[in-house]
């Protein structure tokens, strides 16, 4: 349904991340190699990041194809940023295609990105969701419930949607957040930083394949794991 990455360590350029590698997101948008749903994800993409000495981040969205900007083309090299999210977007059937729906969504200090699919019906209604899509509408409940209660928030709306995939991926500027439920995470942990990503954006043996329902926290201090399944607390 979506692509995305995030990253957290020393800086690099929005291109090193999001352009630049052999299977980079640009490659993703119209060849990914492990993604379960779909086959193009054309649909907008979104690119965010802490730029030094601003404490909310700055987002760059737009509702058309990665490949066919030219403008972020010529503008990621000189960008760089310690901690950036970014997703390239496969709208669900009968979901709008415009620039509000394409992650990251924001709360003023989070940014979150959805790579999967949830039933609107068991959502709350959220007059501050950026859009009427699935994805706007689950990241403004989980601004609302807090990132403390991440977990127990997926949990919640796996249960009321049992076909939902609900992979989340969150960053503050100085921690990553991410869950796997249905769809695929890699890890790739560096002595620059770590990052994690729906596939590896290249061949490194060092990536690994983080396991279904598992809650994701990377810091400065490094990276843990914790089980989602119900039989164990999150």
């Amino acid at each position: 349904m979506c692509r995305h990455l995030a990253w957290l360590g020393q800086p690099r350029t929005l291109a090193a991340l999001v352009l630049d590698p052999p299977s980079s997101l640009l490659v993703q948008s119209h060849a990914p190699r492990r993604q379960r749903y779909g086959t193009v994800n054309a649909d907008g993409w979104g690119v965010g990041f802490w730029a030094a000495g601003r404490p909310e981040p700055a987002r760059w969205r737009s509702e058309r194809p990665l490949w066919g900007s030219a403008s972020f083309a010529s503008v990621a090299p000189a960008v760089s940023a310690r901690c950036v999210l970014a997703a390239v977007r496969s709208a669900t059937v009968g979901m709008p295609i415009e620039e509000a729906a394409a992650a990251p969504f924001t709360d003023g200090r989070w940014l979150l990105s959805h790579n999967g699919r949830v039933d609107r019906a068991v959502l709350p209604p959220a007059r501050d969701a950026e859009s009427v899509v699935d994805s706007a509408l689950l990241a403004a409940l989980v601004f609302s419930r807090g990132m403390a209660a991440l977990g127990e928030t997926v949990r919640e709306v796996g249960a009321a949607d049992p076909g939902a995939r609900l992979n989340l991926l969150a960053a503050d500027g100085t921690r990553l957040l991410a869950t796997t439920w249905g769809d695929t995470l890699s890890v790739l942990v560096t002595d620059e930083g770590t990052a994690l990503a729906s596939e590896p954006w290249d061949d490194d043996p060092r990536w690994a394949d983080v396991p279904d329902r598992t809650l994701v926290e990377v810091t400065p201090d490094g990276l843990t794991q914790t089980s989602l399944d119900a039989s164990e607390p999150a």
